[in-house]
C-alpha cells in the first residue's frame, strides 16, 4: 500500500503543529515558574558562575618519546628520563632484523635493543634530547636514538594532566569529579 504524497504531507504539517504546540506549552509552563520563584524571592540567576576553563595556548602540548638504546642501558635512561618529568615510561624489548653475516659486517655484536617509550611535554623535548645527545656520546655502551612523534589529541584534563606529570591538575580534576 503506497502512500500519496498529500497524506504525507498531511501528516508532516500534523506532527509540525504538534510540535509548535508542545513547545509554546513548555514555555508557557517555564515563564510561570519563573514568575512563582520572582514571587517568592527564590530566583537564582539564569546563567550559571562561568566554569574556568584552559585555553588551548595555556596547556602544554604532549609528545611520544622513543629511546632505543641497549638493554644493559635500559634502566639508566629511564632513570634520567624522569628527571624531565616523562611520565609513564614503558620498556619494550626490541629485535633487529639483520642477519649474524650483516652484524659482523659492521662490527656488531648483536642486534638487541630495549625501546623506552613515554610521555613528555613539549616544553621538555628540547633538553631532554640535548642531554640524551650528551650521554650517547660520552657513555661506554651508551649509545642509542632518540625521538619524538606528536600526540595530536588526549581526550580529557584528567588524562591530560596525568600523561603530562601535572599533579596539580589531577588533584583538582579529581576534586571536581568527586564534588
Amino acid at each position: 500500500m503506497k502512500l500519496r504524497k498529500s497524506v504525507l504531507k498531511k501528516i508532516q504539517e500534523s506532527i509540525e503543529r504538534k510540535t509548535k504546540e508542545a513547545l509554546a506549552e513548555l514555555r508557557a509552563q517555564k515563564a510561570a515558574a519563573e514568575q512563582k520563584k520572582k514571587k517568592s524571592g527564590t530566583a537564582k540567576p539564569n546563567k550559571a558562575p562561568a566554569k574556568k576553563t584552559k585555553k588551548a595556548s595555556d596547556i602544554d602540548g604532549l609528545e611520544l618519546l622513543f629511546i632505543i638504546v641497549n638493554p644493559g642501558k635500559a634502566e639508566y635512561y629511564i632513570d634520567l628520563m624522569e628527571s624531565f618529568e616523562v611520565n609513564m615510561l614503558l620498556t619494550v624489548h626490541g629485535a633487529g632484523t639483520a642477519d649474524k653475516h650483516t652484524l659482523e659486517l659492521f662490527g656488531l655484536n648483536d642486534s638487541d635493543k630495549a625501546v623506552i617509550i613515554g610521555v613528555i611535554r613539549k616544553s621538555k623535548i628540547k633538553d631532554a634530547l640535548y642531554t640524551l645527545d650528551q650521554k650517547f656520546k660520552t657513555i661506554k655502551n651508551g649509545k642509542g636514538i632518540a625521538y619524538t612523534v606528536p600526540l595530536t589529541g588526549v581526550i580529557g584534563t584528567l588524562i591530560y594532566g596525568f600523561l603530562s606529570n601535572n599533579r596539580k591538575m589531577v588533584k583538582e580534576n579529581s576534586e571536581e569529579t568527586k564534588k
